[in-house]
C-alpha cells in the first residue's frame, strides 16, 4: 500500500554556540545527544526540550558520538585529541584514549566483537578494544580522510567511506579487505546499512545516493541524484521502511526504503527548516521523530505522520 508522509516541525533547541556536527541516541528513546564545534556535548529530553543538559565539555569541535548501550557509556570523538569515554550515570571521563592528533569523523562500535572502529582524518580506522579501551590496531589503505562508516552485525562487515571517493568493506573482526566500491565520483560522507543488514546506502560529495546489494557481493542495484550538493548523512526510520537523508543544499528529503522514491522534501521555504548545511539526523522511536542538526547551531524536531492512501 502506498503512503504518504506529512512533516511538522515541534521545535527548534538551541544553546549551541557553534556549528551543530551530529546526533547520537542514549538509554532512553526520548533523549537524544548532539555535540557541536563548541566542544560541548549536551543531552536533550524531547518529552521536554527546552533546556539541554551538558553532559561533557572538551577542548575542540567533535564531529562524532558513539553510544554504547550494554555499559550505558557515550564515546566522544574529540579532533586532534582522540576519544573520551563518559559514564553516563556519573558523568565523568571514564577513559581518555590517545590517538593521532588528526580529526575523527565517525565511530562505530560492534559489541559481538568487543570493539570500537574509529574513522580518521588521516585515512586510518584506529580499532579500539570495547573491554580495556586500549587500541589494538590500525589500518590506512589511503592518505585521505575516513569519513564515514557502517557495521553490518549479520556479515561483521565494516563498510568505510573515504576522500578519495571509495567504499571499502572490511572484515570487522580481522580488518581484512574484501570489497572496493568505486562508483563515486567524490568524497563518501555517509554510508548506512538498512536495518535488515542486506543493503549498504551511500552519499556523497557527488549529490549522489547509491545502494549496493550486500547478499551478491556488494553490486550496485542503482543511484539517484538525491540533493544539488552533499549528502552529509542517511538515517533509517524505526521501522525500516523509510530512510531520511540531509544535505549541504539546506534541505532534508524522506524517502521510501523499498522502493527508493522521494516522498518529501523539508526545507526552508516550505517547513522553516535549516538556513545552511543540515549535518546530521536521527530519527527516534520516540513518536516517530526525526531530529536534525545545522551549521546555523540549531536542532530541529520533527513530527513524521504516514497516511495510507
Amino acid at each position: 500500500m502506498a503512503s504518504k508522509v506529512q512533516v511538522q516541525k515541534i521545535t527548534t533547541l538551541t544553546g549551541h554556540r557553534d556549528c551543530v556536527y551530529t546526533l547520537e541516541r542514549s538509554e532512553e528513546e526520548h533523549v537524544i545527544f548532539s555535540a557541536a564545534g563548541d566542544g560541548m556535548v549536551v543531552a536533550w529530553n524531547l518529552d521536554d526540550p527546552e533546556n539541554g543538559e551538558l553532559m561533557a565539555r572538551v577542548s575542540t569541535s567533535v564531529y562524532a558520538l558513539r553510544y554504547m548501550p550494554d555499559r550505558n557509556l557515550l564515546l566522544i570523538g574529540q579532533n586532534q585529541e582522540g576519544l573520551q569515554v563518559i559514564d553516563l550515570k556519573d558523568k565523568k571521563i571514564l577513559k581518555s584514549v590517545p590517538l593521532p592528533k588528526v580529526a575523527i569523523f565517525d565511530i562505530a562500535y560492534a559489541p559481538a566483537l568487543q570493539k570500537i572502529f574509529v574513522a580518521m582524518g588521516n585515512g586510518a580506522i584506529c580499532v579500539i578494544s570495547s573491554d580495556t579501551f586500549e587500541l589494538q590496531t590500525s589500518v590506512r589503505k589511503t592518505g585521505q580522510s575516513a569519513r564515514s562508516m557502517g557495521y553490518n552485525q549479520q556479515t561483521q562487515e565494516l563498510a568505510v567511506g573515504y576522500s578519495d571517493n571509495i567504499i571499502r568493506i572490511f572484515d570487522a573482526g580481522t580488518m581484512d579487505l574484501k570489497h572496493e566500491l568505486t562508483s563515486h565520483a567524490n568524497s563518501v560522507f555517509t554510508v548506512a546499512y538498512s536495518p535488515d543488514d542486506k543493503q549498504l546506502l551511500s552519499g556523497s560529495r557527488d549529490a549522489h545516493l547509491r545502494v549496493w546489494e550486500v547478499e551478491q557481493h556488494y553490486k550496485e542495484r542503482g543511484y539517484t541524484i538525491a540533493h544539488m550538493y552533499t549528502i552529509n548523512h542517511i538515517t533509517f526510520s524505526p521501522d525500516g521502511r523509510y530512510f531520511a537523508t540531509c544535505s549541504m543544499d539546506k534541505s532534508i528529503k524522506i524517502w521510501d526504503a523499498e522502493t527508493f522514491k522521494l516522498l518529501k522534501v523539508i526545507d526552508k521555504v516550505r517547513n522553516a527548516s535549516h538556513g545552511t548545511s543540515v549535518n546530521k539526523l536521527f530519527w527516534s522511536a520516540h513518536q516517530n521523530q526525526l531530529v536534525s542538526c545545522s551549521d546555523d547551531r540549531t536542532i530541529s524536531v520533527w513530527d513524521i505522520k504516514e497516511l495510507e492512501l
